[in-house]
Formats: structure tokens, C-alpha cells, sequence
């Protein structure tokens, strides 16, 4: 297994195991599967284009040419906040958990942070309840700071989202491997 940072001609591969994320698990993202089929190519193209310092990354997991998992990272511009990150659009498919491919692309994802010049924190929310997601960041350093109630409509009802927060100063190799 492989962890890179997907690129243009990945977005195909990225744009359908997105919309099976969305379609599988609607309650874990706050995009629809509408919503992000609407999309034209160029969008997917756009969230993986290259550049030195971009405000998106998207890690991806692959073997053999398939794309196992995938998470993105999203940098703060503005003054006051660019030292936080949030990690956004992690999924692996059912199939292929269990492997550790999640883990390998937070701790990527965590490094990729780290590398960026002032990032201090990354954020992520989780959708409460599931305990498997929650577990898999707290090993890997994040730490639960509040409970947003009704943060997402799904199928005429709400879930709420734990947010959680990663001190990129406080957590070592050790802590995140093991």
C-alpha cells in the first residue's frame, strides 16, 4: 500500500469513491450524493491540482492501481487561523477496513500538516456514534472538544457531530503508530 497525494488524472477514481462514500454513509458527510454528482470533472480536477502551497490536499491509498481510501486536508488562509488545518472527506470502503489503510492516511494526512510552515492544530468532526471512526483519531492524537447538536439533516432527522482537535506539537511518532 501506497499513501500519495492524488493528482489531476486521479479525479475520476476520487470523484467515484466520494459518491459512494456519500451514498453509502450520508449521515458521516455533510455533502449529498446530488450535491456532489452535480459536479463537473473540473471540480474534482480542481480540489487535486499541484501547487507549491495549496489550500486543499487530498491523500489517496492505492495498491496495484486502485484507490483504497482516501483524506483530504484543508489549510486556513485567513491571518489569524493559518496555523489550523481540518481533515475532511476520510473514507475507506467497507470491504477494505480493517487493514490499517485509515490509520496510514490520518497519520499521512497528520505529517502532511505538520510540514506545512505555522500549522499548529487540525480539526476534524465525526459523526457521534461512531465509535470505530472516533477511536481510530484518538490513536492517532485527537482529542474530543465538543458535541454539535443537529449538525446535519439526514432523511428527515439530524446527527450531531463530535468535534475533535489535534495539537500537532503534542502528539510523536510513537503516539500515532502504535
Amino acid at each position: 500500500m501506497n499513501i500519495q497525494r492524488l493528482s489531476p488524472p486521479q479525479a475520476p477514481a476520487y470523484r467515484a469513491l466520494m459518491l459512494e462514500a456519500y451514498a453509502a454513509h450520508p449521515d458521516a458527510f455533510t455533502s449529498s450524493v446530488a450535491e456532489r454528482v452535480a459536479l463537473p470533472m473540473s471540480w474534482w480536477e480542481a480540489r487535486l491540482a499541484n501547487g507549491p502551497a495549496p489550500r486543499e490536499v487530498v491523500l489517496g491509498a492505492t495498491e496495484g492501481g486502485s484507490l483504497l481510501g482516501v483524506a483530504g486536508l484543508s489549510f486556513e488562509t485567513r491571518e489569524k487561523a493559518c496555523h489550523k488545518a481540518t481533515l475532511f472527506g476520510m473514507y475507506v470502503p467497507a470491504s477494505l477496513r480493517g487493514r490499517g489503510v485509515g490509520r496510514e492516511l490520518v497519520v499521512t494526512a497528520l505529517d502532511c500538516a505538520r510540514a506545512r510552515p505555522g500549522v499548529r492544530v487540525v480539526q476534524l468532526t465525526v459523526t457521534s456514534g461512531n465509535v470505530a471512526a472516533q477511536t481510530l483519531y484518538e490513536r492517532c492524537g485527537f482529542v474530543t472538544f465538543g458535541l454539535e447538536p443537529l449538525a446535519v439533516a439526514v432523511d428527515g432527522g439530524f446527527v450531531s457531530k463530535r468535534h475533535m482537535w489535534c495539537d500537532l506539537g503534542a502528539t510523536d511518532e510513537s503516539t500515532r503508530r502504535t
